[in-house]
């Protein structure tokens, strides 16, 4: 059994059981999403930036700006928390959805839109795309 990197306590706190190596991993995630977020020529920008749903907002300026406010300060939370201990449900869900937007513009970024796609992909990628995933995964079961 693997394992927990993420453990829900009693007290309703989320105690973060990742080694240095693994903050270093988030630590990296949160500042690209950040920085992706104040450099509109990061090759994640298009992605951070990009209507979810090009059908329903395209043209929203405000749902746009909604929409970035919220994931900037998601990301910056998280930044902040990458070394704590425990994290309160805030936190937790700042991490978990700056990790998701981490995921989702690395793998915009190197074109995998499919898993054929995702199979022919170098092995530190596809190996950043699991690491991603298997954080997302562990913590998502305590939030």
């Amino acid at each position: 059994m693997a394992p927990r990197l993420f453990v829900r306590r009693r007290d309703g706190r989320i105690e973060v059981r990742l080694n240095e190596a693994g903050r270093d991993v988030v630590r990296v995630a949160f500042r690209r999403v950040v920085a992706a977020e104040n450099d509109l020529d990061d090759e994640w920008s298009t992605t951070l930036n990009g209507p979810i749903d090009p059908s329903r907002d395209q043209d929203d300026p405000l749902l746009t700006l909604a929409r970035q406010h919220d994931m900037s300060s998601n990301a910056e939370l998280a930044l902040v928390t990458v070394d704590e201990p425990f994290l309160n449900d805030g936190e937790a869900w700042a991490w978990l959805s700056t990790l998701q937007v981490a995921l989702r513009a690395t793998a915009s970024a190197h074109g995998l839109i499919d898993e054929s796609r995702m199979e022919e992909a170098d092995d530190a990628v596809r190996g950043e795309i699991q690491v991603l995933q298997s954080l997302l995964f562990a913590l998502a079961d305590v939030v």
